[in-house]
């Protein structure tokens, strides 16, 4: 039975799935649905606290810093950066995300902007560290490149990149944590599909050299979705 699902899940080659919340054709309470799931798996370890991990790399803890948060989806991590005095400029290229993002961040003085990983409105080294969470298998490689060298461009002491590997194991604890926590339909299907798109820690560090970005520090690489800090 293994064998067949191996058959039918390839996993040594990166998926070229979509995802629902790609589509553009999901409703306003689809996405809430969505994102309030993925709220409750960055609660889940390797979430927000392994993105603060890596971000504590780059910065010292005592210091005010600076963080953009790329493809923001609720803005729950956003929420958390600022619980550590941290100035956070939330980010996201989807209309409706970016409906639910400024609902939920508009009362906490946290900025949300609507702008694509590839092309950020922001000046050079305007922050100090940039940050995406479960952005970058959404994005084929060269894409990926794009959006890396953008959040490297905008941040004066690197970046951090947090989310799936690709891989067996990644796939059936994703598949677990869905079934326990997605209440959505869009989280269940895109949580298989998430994992299929993902890229192997071999394949990011090779995005990041590609991007011109060397690895600083990494999470647990046996966990399903590892936080990357990387600098130039």
């Amino acid at each position: 039975m293994l064998n067949a699902v191996r058959r039918r899940l390839p996993l040594g080659v990166r998926a070229d799935a979509s995802e629902l919340l790609d589509s553009g054709r999901l409703s306003l309470p689809e996405v809430e649905a969505n994102l309030a799931d993925l709220e409750r798996l960055n609660r889940l370890p390797g979430g927000t606290a392994a993105s603060m991990r890596g971000i504590g790399h780059l910065v010292a803890p005592s210091n005010g810093a600076r963080i953009l948060d790329v493809g923001t989806g609720r803005g729950d991590m956003p929420l958390a950066f600022a619980s550590r005095g941290w100035d956070v400029v939330a980010v996201d290229a989807n209309p409706v995300v970016l409906v639910v993002a400024r609902r939920r961040l508009g009362g906490h003085g946290i900025d949300v902007v609507g702008a694509d990983a590839r092309a950020l409105p922001f000046e050079d080294g305007a922050f100090d560290v940039a940050h995406a969470s479960l952005l970058l298998h959404h994005l084929d490689p060269a894409a990926a490149v794009a959006a890396l060298r953008e959040l490297c461009r905008v941040a004066r002491r690197g970046i951090v990149i947090n989310d799936l590997r690709r891989g067996w194991l990644p796939l059936a604890a994703s598949a677990a944590s869905v079934a326990l926590l997605g209440r959505s339909r869009v989280t269940r299907t895109d949580g298989l599909a998430s994992a299929r798109r993902a890229y192997t820690l071999d394949e990011l560090d090779g995005l990041l050299a590609e991007a011109g970005l060397g690895r600083r520090w990494r999470s647990s690489a046996w966990m399903p979705r590892v936080v990357t800090a990387a600098s130039a």
